[in-house]
């Protein structure tokens, strides 16, 4: 079935978003030019065949290190920014004397997360990608680390690359690291075969198997290429991990009879642009805690959150913020933008609709957040994350107000 899968995943695919990890790019002292060189030299063979390609890499902030006299990222932000700064230079300056030797021209696209959970801002950005690659410009996409602050960082660049992937309508992702692919269990602790394909990328997360930790100059690990991998299956986009240690790894990526690396098949609910920049792309503010009767209506009728399902808010967010909407279970079923802030979400909890105007002194509508703003994660049936004990639930401890519940029909969203 792999061979299958993979020949109809190429077969329609023109347009490859490829994450190039700093294991692969950077050493102790700097840049490993021969590998920059080299991995240029396959993406502009890509490009020749046919494909456009969106490069996303690490390493600017490595490339920079040397210049400072560091071997490892100092915990210092401002120097960490210096050496991003001096980093994206160098690193450009790489590709663009690598890729002019084939012929190609690259332009250099830097990032912040606020530059997408801006609507305005990610569109801007996605006019930008098309225009580049209808001109045949090869987009080096790189999170702008010079100026980015904690609440502005997208964490790693395997999230980076799957925004980038939805943003840019992208037919396939491809993750390059130093590892192989996704393992049954951990290879360092004895052989362990290599998973070719997966179909349920939310099994792996809650195993543990992928682990955490990434090397010690990037930021990234298997956990947060699962996760990359699930956002882009969500946005409908299949996508592949493995080594770009290795010569001729993106050819083999593309032969749809070669079984190197992971295939992650885009599987469940597959969801529209602007849904998945909610779902992706947003800073998550807070949680809503959902009684059985919320979480049934989302999951099982596409309905609205209503303040009646609503039995608990935790965090502090704002009007228009994002946040996660959390089952009996613990599960999290949707991410919306919510139309009250915190404050106010917390003394509507258990709460009719025709209270919200008494409660509050105004009305923003009827509901917390309206379904064109909701976007449902959870693959499990309805009836599953309805029947689930609501004592199982765990979160932190910044909990704000616990609701009562309503009897009423509609509020119960029954």
């Amino acid at each position: 079935m792999h061979e299958e899968h993979k020949r109809a995943i190429l077969e329609r695919t023109r347009r490859i978003v490829v994450k190039l990890g700093s294991s692969i790019l950077t050493t102790a002292s700097g840049v490993n030019q021969e590998q920059v060189g080299r991995l240029s030299s396959e993406l502009a063979r890509l490009v020749d065949e046919g494909f456009q390609i969106v490069v996303v890499t690490s390493g600017a902030r490595a490339a920079g290190l040397s210049r400072l006299g560091l071997t490892r990222v100092p915990k210092n932000i401002a120097e960490q920014q210096a050496a991003a700064a001096i980093g994206q230079i160098r690193l450009m300056a790489f590709y663009e004397r690598f890729f002019s030797d084939f012929h190609k021209h690259v332009g250099q696209v830097l990032l912040t997360a606020a530059d997408l959970q801006d609507r305005t801002r990610y569109l801007n950005a996605k006019r930008t990608f098309e225009h580049l690659l209808h001109h045949g410009i090869v987009p080096i996409v790189n999170e702008n680390d010079s100026v980015a602050i904690d609440e502005l960082k997208f964490g790693d660049n395997d999230r980076l690359s799957a925004l980038v992937a939805g943003l840019v309508d992208a037919d396939l992702l491809v993750m390059l690291s130093d590892v192989d692919g996704l393992y049954a269990s951990d290879p360092s602790l004895g052989h362990s075969p290599l998973i070719e394909e997966v179909d349920d990328i939310d099994a792996w997360l809650e195993s543990g198997a992928a682990g955490g930790a990434g090397s010690r100059v990037g930021t990234g690990g298997m956990k947060s290429k699962l996760l990359a991998a699930r956002s882009a299956a969500h946005r409908g986009i299949p996508s592949i991990v493995a080594s770009g240690t290795r010569a001729g790894t993106l050819a083999r990526v593309v032969d749809p009879d070669d079984h190197t690396g992971t295939l992650f098949l885009p599987r469940g609910v597959t969801i529209p642009g602007r849904k998945h920049w909610i779902a992706y792309g947003l800073a998550l503010r807070g949680e809503l805690l959902l009684d059985a009767g919320a979480a049934e209506a989302l999951t099982g009728r596409g309905s609205s959150l209503l303040a009646a399902g609503i039995r608990e808010v935790r965090g502090s967010f704002a009007r228009g913020d994002a946040v996660r909407c959390i089952a009996p279970s613990g599960v999290e079923i949707a991410r919306g933008l919510v139309a009250y802030d915190s404050s106010e979400c917390a003394k509507l909890c258990g709460q009719a609709s025709a209270r919200i105007q008494q409660l509050l002194g105004y009305h923003a509508g009827d509901e917390v957040i309206h379904r064109d703003d909701l976007v449902l994660l959870a693959d499990s049936s309805a009836a599953q994350i309805a029947r689930a004990d609501a004592t199982e639930v765990r979160g932190p401890a910044n909990t704000l107000a616990s609701g009562a519940q309503s009897d009423g029909k509609e509020e119960k969203h029954r």
